[in-house]
């Protein structure tokens, strides 16, 4: 379920797209500091596509989501961004310091879903035009005004359906129709693309990410002395990747971090953080070394002689299965391609589902009841209509521009989230070495306002 709430969309996209980008353009390849060689530019695009989607940027979701967790199944408090801040500014939460905090975190997460959807709804076109539904792209291979609305349809109107019925039915019966789809592309890489390629790209991969994990983190690469093409290429790549994705994830940690809070109840912290850190972590680069290793392989061998690096990123990854399969049967590769479709339409309906249910959440201050179905409602189509908005008006760009200026905001209130979770846990220490109660009990009996103040009287009273 973790990755049916948006990191799956990603991945179709990106676990083809970004090794091969990175392959050709990377800081040592644009600053000349390799040797050139097929392998080591080989190495360089794994250590960044995994620095990308690796324990970096899960560990945004581990912070928000083991915050919410810890103050709402420890204090009895809602489920909410601004509950895991109670420690710093206590009963002023229940005021506008605690309405902008939802808020700031409302917005981020819109934000950054749209990025994901926005990405998607391109691929999922790229794929529609490829089972041969015409009329969504226009002469340059890109999704038409139509094409935009026509997917959009499709995914925001499943997804709503999807959020009414709620995380145990409809999000739950989607997730596990990701799993299956997922294991057998995977397999499909892995048995049939570059194996020995990959599994060397894999362990190579980690070894020099682990290795250059703490420059990578925190280098930031000057301009000084570097001539003049090669110093846009620079700051361009700088903001392309790092800037962009650590806003993304930063964006999607109230989103995620939530979700992953509401299904990890009874789990222990150290459960929580294998979970929700390590575990996706190893996913993300087993995808990205078989994927990815086979269209870099394909490419290197001259086999697929420029296909897949000449693709559109939202078509990189049909581009290959169908340069894979096409010689065997025409068949087999458009029911490759339609598997691909399906995939993506369900991570997208499965991410749109999950963002409206939380979005929700947040605003309805943890109430999940009947009286918040019309919100949910009202949530897909505004969702909707900022994603067909700005892909209309923009693309990508304009959605990747706002995802990054709403992300800044929820950057201090994730600093104050790790301050005050540290606080928390300090405290329950102490207050149990010395015999003093540090879990309560949420009375589900009574009507949702009146059980939340008791909630936060209770906590407070402990403080």
């Amino acid at each position: 379920m973790m990755f049916s709430a948006g990191i799956g969309v990603g991945m179709l996209t990106w676990a083809v797209a970004e090794p091969v980008t990175h392959f050709a353009n990377n800081p040592e390849v644009i600053q000349g500091l390799t040797t050139g060689s097929a392998q080591d530019n080989v190495r360089m695009a794994f250590k960044w596509s995994f620095l990308h989607w690796g324990t970096g940027a899960w560990s945004c979701y581990a912070i928000a989501g083991l915050s919410m967790a810890f103050f709402s199944y420890r204090r009895a408090l809602p489920l909410t961004i601004r509950s895991s801040l109670t420690p710093l500014f206590g009963k002023a939460l229940s005021g506008p310091l605690g309405h902008f905090i939802d808020i700031v975190a409302v917005v981020a997460t819109i934000l950054g879903v749209a990025q994901t959807l926005g990405f998607g709804v391109e691929q999922f076109v790229a794929g529609l035009t490829r089972i041969g539904i015409g009329g969504l792209v226009n002469a340059e291979g890109t999704a038409t005004t139509f094409g935009i609305v026509f997917a959009l349809m499709i995914i925001m109107g499943a997804s709503t359906l999807s959020a009414l019925s709620g995380v145990g039915k409809g999000i739950k019966w989607l997730s596990n129709i990701n799993m299956f789809l997922s294991i057998i592309l995977l397999g499909f890489f892995i048995i049939f693309g570059a194996t020995f390629f990959g599994g060397n790209a894999m362990i190579f991969g980690i070894w020099d990410y682990i290795i250059a994990l703490p420059e990578m983190s925190f280098n930031v690469w000057k301009t000084d002395g570097v001539a003049g093409s090669e110093a846009f290429l620079l700051t361009q790549w700088q903001g392309w990747w790092p800037v962009f994705y650590w806003a993304w994830w930063i964006a999607f940690a109230p989103f995620v971090g939530l979700f992953l809070a509401r299904i990890s109840r009874g789990r222990t912290v150290r459960e929580f953080v294998l979970g929700a850190m390590l575990v996706p972590s190893l996913m993300c680069f087993i995808w990205f070394a078989w994927a990815g290793g086979t269209a870099i392989d394909l490419e290197l061998n001259g086999s697929a002689n420029g296909v897949i690096f000449d693709a559109a990123n939202a078509d990189k990854i049909f581009a290959m299965t169908e340069f894979m399969l096409t010689p065997i049967s025409e068949w087999l590769a458009w029911g490759m391609a339609l598997l691909i479709v399906v995939l993506l339409m369900t991570f997208l309906v499965t991410s749109a589902d999950s963002a409206v249910l939380i979005v929700n959440t947040i605003n309805a201050g943890g109430d999940e009841g009947p009286k918040a179905r019309p919100h949910i409602l009202f949530w897909g189509v505004a969702l909707g209509l900022v994603v067909a908005g700005l892909l209309i008006s923009g693309g990508t760009g304009a959605i990747k521009t706002a995802m990054v200026i709403g992300a800044l905001p929820f950057s201090i209130v994730m600093v104050l989230m790790c301050f005050s979770l540290v606080f928390a846990i300090y405290s329950d220490g102490r207050r149990e070495a010395a015999g003093v109660q540090t879990t309560f009990a949420v009375n589900r009996t009574k009507p949702v306002e009146e059980a939340k103040h008791d909630q936060k009287e209770t906590y407070l009273g402990s403080r």
